[in-house]
């Protein structure tokens, strides 16, 4: 269970610094709910 905190952690912290480079408020919302969306089916499978 550690190991997986650790790793969603880290890939927060990759997303927050990505976030920092991206000028469009909207293309951030897209890309968030991408990747939500993208986490939650590879979770489940």
């Amino acid at each position: 269970m550690r190991r997986l905190i650790g790793y969603t952690l880290f890939w927060v912290a990759v997303g927050m610094v990505v976030e920092l480079f991206i000028e469009s408020i909207l293309i951030s919302i897209l890309l968030i709910l991408f990747f939500l969306l993208l986490g939650y089916n590879l979770f489940l499978c």
